[in-house]
Formats: C-alpha cells, structure tokens, sequence
C-alpha cells in the first residue's frame, strides 16, 4: 500500500497494483476505459455511458447520486473513484470506511489536468496523461474565440435551470470566450428570467441531462427575439475527458452557425 493524497487533500492508502476500478463518475469513467484494460473497471454508474462499447448493465453500481453500496462490497474494488460534487458525501464516507476512494473535485479545465495527472501517478501510468493533456493542448489550438459574446447554457426545463458560475460549464464557455450572463453559483432555477443582468446573444440548450427539442428553441426564440436558440452536444462542454478533443469541431459549427445567423 501507499499513500496518495486526492484533490480534496485526503490521504487515502491505496494498494500498488489497482487492478479492480469502481468509477462513480460518468466523465471519469470514460477517461479510465481510454486508458486501462476494459476489464480494470469492475464497477460504474448508469450514467457511464461512453465510451458506448462499454456501457454493461452488470456493471451497473446505481447513479451518480444513490449508489448500491451492497453492490460495490460484492465487487471488492481495489479503488474507488470519485468526485465532490457528483456523489453524495455521506454514502462516500461510508465507504471510505471500507475502501481506498479518492474523490476528485474539478471545476476548471486546469481542474481537468490536475485530475488527469494524479490519477494517472495513482494507477502508475503517467505517460497515459501526460500524451492526452499534450492531445488537449493541441486541439485547444483550434478553439474558436467568440469574441466576448454573451451566452447562457440550459441543461433543464420545467423549471429552466442554468450552468452558472463555479461549474466545469461556465468554465469551458469562458475558455471560447463566451461571457455567461448567468451570475448565480451552480445550476440555478430561473424563475421568469429575473436573475438575468443582461439578455445572452446566444442561448444554448444542452443535449443532456434534458432532451431539449425544436420546440424549446421555438418558444425561446419568442422568449428572446434578438438571441440565437441552438441545440448543442453538451459531452464537451461538461465532459473532462475525451468528448472534450471533439469541442474544436463542436464550437467551430457554433461558431460559423452564428456567424450565417448574424
């Protein structure tokens, strides 16, 4: 065993050779099958649904927020990884009692990178991260800029609610140079459009958690007259991992799309 010390400063003593991975995280999860043997992840959520060749029922431990503990006992996981804001705190230290979980807390693309490089140290493969941050770098070559336009990011309806500030989103609309008009912290509800200070040029409606439709963007586009209502693929935007070497493409459609609507 050794101790390695996770993003929330915890010391968590974890054997040398992980062979045996419960990943509680749909991101982190898609990250570890890009890196390791399919067969290292003997345990993830419902939700871990990329990479899609992976996705296996019976592997299934529960969601992101309500896991089966009973289930990742029978596992015997030689780690567990999770995150700060994805899992529940309580049901983490319940197993921290039993298991080496090391949680990650990651809110920033720099957030990303550091994740990516201790984790990596962690299962002994720090080249693995060491080449993909250098794929990253790259491809953020290719980021369009947009030029300080304003934007708001939904992922709910019923009520509308918003990636506001401190979310890995609001960070990645700001790395293109996107200013989100919505000031509140996390994801808040908004309730007739009060909390917005300014109307957003742009308003993306996400491709998950909520299946946004052509309907939506209708009614929006009466809600708001002078912004452009698109639908996005919300993976690179919210995905730390590999969805986010596909948002150069991503945001250049955006961003030519835009464009031809100005």
């Amino acid at each position: 065993m050794r101790e390695c010390i996770d993003m929330l400063g915890r010391g968590v003593r974890v054997p040398h050779r992980v062979s045996r991975i419960v990943s509680l995280v749909p991101s982190q999860t898609d990250l570890l099958y890009h890196w390791l043997p399919a067969d290292t992840i003997v345990g993830q959520t419902l939700f871990c649904v990329n990479p899609e060749r992976q996705w296996a029922i019976d592997k299934s431990v529960g969601g992101t927020k309500k896991v089966h503990l009973d289930k990742i006992r029978q596992l015997q996981p030689d780690l567990i990884i999770a995150n700060k804001e994805e899992n529940d705190k309580e049901q983490i230290e319940a197993l921290a009692q039993e298991f080496p979980v090391w949680v990650s807390d990651i809110k920033t693309l720099d957030d990303f990178a550091t994740f990516a490089t201790q984790i990596a140290d962690v299962l002994h493969i720090p080249q693995k991260a060491a080449d993909f941050l250098q794929k990253l770098q790259n491809a953020k070559q290719s980021w369009p800029d947009f030029e300080g336009a304003t934007c708001m990011y939904l992922i709910w309806k019923d009520p509308y609610m918003a990636a506001g500030k401190g979310t890995f989103i609001d960070n990645m609309l700001g790395e293109l140079n996107l200013k989100n008009v919505v000031q509140e912290p996390r994801y808040p509800s908004l309730d007739e459009w009060k909390a917005l200070p300014e109307t957003p040029d742009i308003i993306m409606l996400s491709s998950e958690p909520y299946p946004f439709k052509q309907e939506h963007i209708e009614a929006l586009e009466e809600q708001f007259p002078s912004a452009w209502v698109c639908l996005v693929d919300g993976e690179p935007f919210s995905w730390y991992g590999p969805p986010l070497l596909r948002l150069a493409d991503t945001a250049k459609r955006l961003k030519a799309e835009l464009d031809g609507a100005a």
